[in-house]
Order: C-alpha cells, then sequence, then structure tokens
C-alpha cells in the first residue's frame, strides 16, 4: 500500500506541472493524464526493478498489461486524477509553490540530493560485497570536501571581490558554489581514501556516478530557488512556446527581466543520463570504467553548452573556465573509452560477480 500512495504522490505533482497547459476540457485532461500517468507508473516500476532490484507491484494477472508494470484499464484512475488536480486543486498550487520557495526549498533540495545519492550509491555497491559503512563515510568526506573545493573554486576565480571583504569567503549561503570546484576536491577525497583502504578506484566511482547525476538533476533547483545561475535575458512568449510551467517563469523572472532557466535544461539533460546509464550498466559485457568515462563525457559536453548562456560563468583570459573544464572531462572521458575499449569481450565486466570488491570496513 505505501509504495501505491508514493506512486500517486510523484504522479499527482507529474500530471500537475505537465497538464496546466492543456485545455481545461475534460477530455483533453482525462486523455493528458491517462497517458501522463501510465507512463509514470511504467518508468517508476521499471527503475525500482533496476535500482533497488525489486518488484513493487505485477500486472502480469490483469488484463491490457503491458509487462507486468501498468494495467491500462486501471489508469482510468490517472485521467480522473487530472481533472480534479487541474480543476480543484491546481488553483492553489502556486500560493503552495511560493511559500516552499521562499521557506523550505533550499533546505530540501540539499536534503534529498544527499540521502539520494547515498543510498542509490549503497544499493549499487552493496551488490558487489562493499559494505554500506564504507560508502557513507567515503561520501561523507566526499560531501564536506566537495563543499570546501566548491568555494575555493568560485572565491579563486573572484579574488579581486572577495579580497576586498574576506569575511565573505565564509558566508556560503550567500551564493557561489562551483560545481566543478567541488567535483574536483570529492574525487581527490575518493581517491585518497580509495588508496588508504587499498580498493580499485574506477570500481568505486562507477558506483557513485550514476546516482551523483541524479543528484545533480535534483540540486540544479536549487538554482531555481535562489535565482541564480541562470542564462541570457528572454521573454514570457518564447519560454511559453517551450512549454515551460508558469511557476518556472515566474520564478526566473527577476527584477522585472526574463532569463533563460538554464538550471531546467541542465535538470533534464541530468535526469535523462541517468536513465540512459541505468540501462548501460544492466549491459552484459559492459566494462568496468564505462560509467566514469561516460558520465565524464555526458556532463562535459552537456555543461559546455550550458555555459554559452550563463550570464554569471567564471572567467579567466578571455575564456569560460567551465567550459575549458568541460573539455578536459570530456578528453578524459573519450580516453577512457579508448583503452576499455581494447579489452576481450569478457574481459573486466561491470557486472561479473569475479569483479566483486568485497571490501569489510
Amino acid at each position: 500500500m505505501d509504495h501505491f500512495c508514493g506512486i500517486y504522490g510523484i504522479g499527482a505533482v507529474i500530471l500537475i506541472v505537465s497538464c496546466q497547459h492543456f485545455d481545461k476540457n475534460n477530455i483533453t485532461l482525462f486523455l493528458g493524464g491517462y497517458a501522463i500517468g501510465s507512463i509514470t507508473e511504467y518508468l517508476t516500476s521499471f527503475l525500482v526493478e533496476v535500482i533497488m532490484h525489486a518488484k513493487w507491484w505485477d500486472y502480469s494477472n490483469n488484463i491490457l498489461n503491458v509487462n507486468g508494470r501498468v494495467c491500462l484499464l486501471y489508469s482510468v484512475f490517472w485521467g480522473i486524477l487530472t481533472i480534479f488536480l487541474i480543476r480543484k486543486f491546481n488553483p492553489f498550487i502556486d500560493t503552495i509553490l511560493d511559500k516552499i520557495a521562499t521557506k523550505l526549498s533550499p533546505k530540501i533540495v540539499k536534503i534529498a540530493l544527499t540521502f539520494i545519492v547515498l543510498f542509490l550509491s549503497q544499493n549499487e555497491a552493496q551488490r558487489f560485497g562493499v559494505q554500506r559503512e564504507f560508502i557513507f563515510n567515503i561520501l561523507f568526506w566526499a560531501l564536506i570536501m566537495g563543499v570546501i573545493g566548491a568555494r575555493l573554486y568560485y572565491v579563486l576565480f573572484n579574488l579581486e571581490t572577495y579580497s576586498k571583504n574576506p569575511i565573505e569567503i565564509l558566508k556560503v549561503w550567500n551564493g557561489g558554489l562551483a560545481i566543478h570546484g567541488g567535483l574536483i576536491f570529492a574525487l581527490l577525497t575518493i581517491v585518497f581514501y580509495c588508496k588508504k583502504y587499498k580498493v580499485r578506484i574506477v570500481r568505486l566511482l562507477d558506483f557513485l556516478v550514476v546516482p551523483l547525476l541524479l543528484g545533480q538533476a535534483i540540486g540544479r533547483w536549487g538554482n531555481f530557488f535562489n535565482q541564480e545561475a541562470h542564462g541570457v535575458a528572454t521573454s514570457v512568449n518564447h519560454l511559453k512556446t517551450l512549454m515551460i510551467p508558469d511557476f518556472i517563469i515566474e520564478g526566473m523572472t527577476i527584477d522585472g527581466v526574463v532569463y533563460t532557466p538554464t538550471f531546467l535544461y541542465e535538470s533534464i539533460v541530468c535526469l535523462i543520463a541517468f536513465i540512459v546509464l541505468l540501462f548501460i550498466r544492466r549491459g552484459k559485457y559492459t566494462k568496468v570504467g564505462t560509467m566514469t568515462a561516460s558520465y565524464l563525457m555526458i556532463y562535459g559536453i552537456l555543461r559546455f553548452f550550458i555555459e554559452t548562456s550563463r550570464t554569471d560563468a567564471l572567467m579567466i583570459g578571455g575564456f569560460r573556465v567551465a567550459q575549458i573544464v568541460s573539455v578536459i572531462m570530456v578528453i578524459f572521458g573519450l580516453g577512457m573509452i579508448m583503452l576499455i575499449s581494447k579489452k576481450g569481450k569478457f574481459e573486466d565486466r561491470y557486472n561479473d560477480p569475479e569483479n566483486s570488491l568485497n571490501i569489510r570496513y
């Protein structure tokens, strides 16, 4: 029962965001909710199977089922729920979002990001003999050093500003964290930890980078609530043609100017990349290091193009620092793929039981 409450809660949020632009007639709302709800239920069931190796529900014995993950007959409920949500509940959504955005949202995003990355990393690593305590401790220190690194990286490229008032360096709650700096310091921490306990670095990174993409997809919403890390000025009409929800348009309207929600684009691509890597990770012949290499290339390419629109880019010698780092990430990722491709078909496979780490911590 708890699983169904969870899926309908997630589904309700997705339905409100997705269907609020539909024509407000009952047929359109019903069909839209039926389709979106069915897809949401199917994908949730699939992701639970892939990530947690569990089956929360099974419709195999029901008629009109799709792989046992969704029953098209029961999906009628999604259509009915959509009509209720959009017609009766949606008028209160903007008020609720405003309260969340001003009071709780940054904290919720940070807490959700931390727990999701921790839980998914522990769950995957445990399949290969890694104790949950080991992952908890390594992520604990990586998180602390990542925050420090993200701040130092940002301050380093804004020395002129912070040298005038050094106390501002400590006020991280005012913004000013660069993700590349966080990744570099977190990586150095993980490398040190792996060396200390004689753990294969790339194997452990494979466990971490996939949930990290999901964490980044969620974490980018912190930029939305703080009204930062946006793109160039645009127009309301342009954003509406892209079917950007009204609450995002309002959140990206700063001092009367509407800005491009680059956080949203990055969040969506990171989410898609997370799902794609879940498929790749299940591959019979997927090699150790493939996840890490894929992450470096995907996020490197994504951030390179996102940075072209950012108005708050860190600069060095007329170049955008994030783009330089992104190019380096892509080069490293390609290099790893080239080395991995030289291995035999059955050599060093990600899902090979013989590749278990069996860490006792």
